[in-house]
């Protein structure tokens, strides 16, 4: 399931964007919400107490080089990651810094997953809504759907390819604390950024914090 759960959370977004079109954003930015919170409480409950655990210094560093590397990834998704993508302009070809950038992100959100179990369930409550917003931004720009298809179906097999490296080079375990500390630093930008992006003007919303208080209350109870 650690494989599976990222891998067909991305392809049904990917399917309900063709099926039903949506065309308000409002659903979609509370369901952001929802993901946002509950990944972030994920990496604080879970992740965070077992990277300083193993009494490694440099624990805090390679958080912050995991937000930075996030931010330089960023200037080329433009933002895809959280769901910040705008504009219904054709395309001639895939856009291919935001394909790059954004399968790197979620290649490497995948290697603390061998460890973490509900870090899948947490990932791919997270590429959910991301799918669904990527696809129909895709459709919307008349991009080719062949093209759609072959971009969100590498996108879907990124995470458990990481998960599926981890588990199987050593190499990688040998290094399993600092990777898993860039990877927070990274679920720490993306999941911070979501919550505060997902309504209009960062205004006060209640749909949008009983969200965020749902997403807190299941990650606990995991």
């Amino acid at each position: 399931m650690n494989y599976l759960l990222p891998l067909l959370s991305v392809l049904l977004g990917y399917i309900l964007a063709l099926i039903i079109k949506p065309k308000d954003k409002t659903k979609l930015k509370l369901l952001l919400a929802f993901s946002g919170s509950f990944l972030l409480s994920i990496t604080v409950m879970h992740l965070l107490p077992e990277v300083y655990e193993n009494n490694n210094q440099n624990v805090g560093i390679y958080i912050m080089l995991g937000i930075l590397f996030q931010i330089i990834l960023e200037f080329f998704s433009k933002g895809a990651e959280h769901g910040h993508v705008h504009g219904h302009k054709k395309m001639l070809h895939m856009p291919w810094l935001l394909f790059i950038s954004l399968c790197i992100h979620a290649f490497l959100e995948g290697f603390p997953v061998s460890h973490h179990h509900d870090l899948a369930i947490g990932i791919a409550i997270h590429h959910l809504p991301i799918a669904i917003i990527l696809t129909t931004f895709f459709i919307n720009s008349f991009l080719d759907k062949k093209e759609v298809f072959l971009f969100m179906a590498t996108f879907a097999i990124m995470t458990p390819l990481g998960t599926v490296l981890s588990d199987y080079l050593p190499i990688l375990n040998d290094y399993y604390t600092e990777i898993t500390a860039v990877v927070i630093g990274i679920l720490f930008h993306i999941s911070s950024t979501i919550i505060f992006e997902s309504s209009e003007g960062h205004k006060f919303n209640i749909a949008k914090v009983s969200m965020i208080i749902f997403g807190i209350a299941l990650a606990y109870f995991i």
